[in-house]
């Protein structure tokens, strides 16, 4: 019996394509019977641990420093903090202490492409100024033991943990410059009635996934008039877009969005490239994905690239790149 349940659990995680995931655990670790509080407070410290080496690491490739970021926006979904994430940063990295703080929570998968389009706004309003975005998220501490549901079975096999951070400036800034994208606008979409596609029950064990197969359907038959609006906005088709950089939902999700574009087999590389080497980090994936764009490719100047994600509520957030 035990060989013959293994083998379609073996056939199932396969088809989820996620060959590697970072683990804020041991692996071992796992297996023991924990608490949602032993998981919060598991979640803090490690979350401390990466946003430090994260934040500290981009602001020395960055040559900036701390002292010079007018503002920290934090993101993250997986856990609880008060005092928030930001401000117990505060005591580990010397930021101006009257840096401005914006603790963010709910977004989950969205929340990357959310963040920074919101920071775009932020900095249409303070051109002069610098942000920084930090995404983390601790997937592996949410999955419940017990739970035997598709829904949970599907995230432990999907969702991975990690961190990345981005930093952004307003057009006056003094690090302001040509060849690095610039965000030309942004567009929310809240899909009504569709709570129950994903999000989280919280429960006395902690926080209970909620991810419905509808989201694939979704992703395939709504995303496509969503995009056409927005981009017909600047005079521009889907044909106009050079460049996809596009949150690695799952292999169903990936599939729908590029059939429901009408893209190229290519468009989306780096999006499954990412879920292969470490699955779906919620928030933080698209920003892996842009960190990755950046490093790879010059692109043309003048070109176009669209930025996107889906999450929560349900919603999608589309961001319009020029480089």
């Amino acid at each position: 019996m035990r060989a013959s349940i293994e083998k379609p659990l073996e056939q199932f995680y396969t088809n989820v394509k996620v060959n590697g995931r970072y683990l804020a655990w041991p692996l071992e670790r796992y297996k023991e019977p924990n608490t949602f509080a032993d998981r919060n407070n598991a979640y803090i410290e490690t979350a401390l641990e990466l946003g430090e080496q994260t934040i500290c690491d981009l602001l020395e490739d960055a040559q900036i420093g701390p002292q010079e970021i007018d503002q920290l926006t934090v993101i993250s979904t997986t856990g609880i903090a008060v005092p928030s994430l930001d401000a117990r940063l505060m005591n580990r990295i010397p930021f101006s202490r009257e840096m401005k703080r914006l603790p963010l929570f709910g977004l989950g998968c969205v929340g990357g492409a959310a963040g920074i389009a919101r920071t775009a706004d932020y900095l249409q309003g303070h051109p002069e100024q610098a942000v920084i975005f930090f995404a983390v998220e601790l997937c592996s501490l949410t999955i419940q033991r017990y739970d035997l549901s598709m829904a949970n079975l599907v995230a432990s096999g999907l969702f991975g943990d990690g961190a990345a951070a981005v930093l952004m400036v307003g057009n006056d800034h003094a690090r302001a410059q040509s060849g690095l994208p610039r965000v030309i606008a942004s567009q929310s979409h809240f899909f009504p009635g569709t709570e129950h596609i994903m999000g989280w029950d919280v429960t006395n064990s902690g926080f209970k996934v909620l991810l419905s197969a509808d989201i694939a359907e979704l992703a395939q038959s709504e995303i496509r008039p969503i995009m056409e609006t927005f981009l017909g906005k600047h005079n521009l088709t889907i044909n106009d877009i050079e460049y996809w950089l596009v949150h690695p939902g799952g292999p169903r999700v990936i599939q729908a969005l590029q059939d429901g574009l009408g893209l190229p087999d290519e468009a989306l590389s780096l999006s499954w490239e990412t879920l292969a080497e470490v699955g779906n980090i919620s928030s933080a994936s698209v920003l892996v994905i842009l960190d990755k764009f950046m490093k790879r490719v010059r692109p043309k100047p003048n070109a176009y690239g669209v930025l996107m994600a889906m999450g929560p509520a349900f919603s999608a957030e589309l961001v319009l790149l020029q480089w």
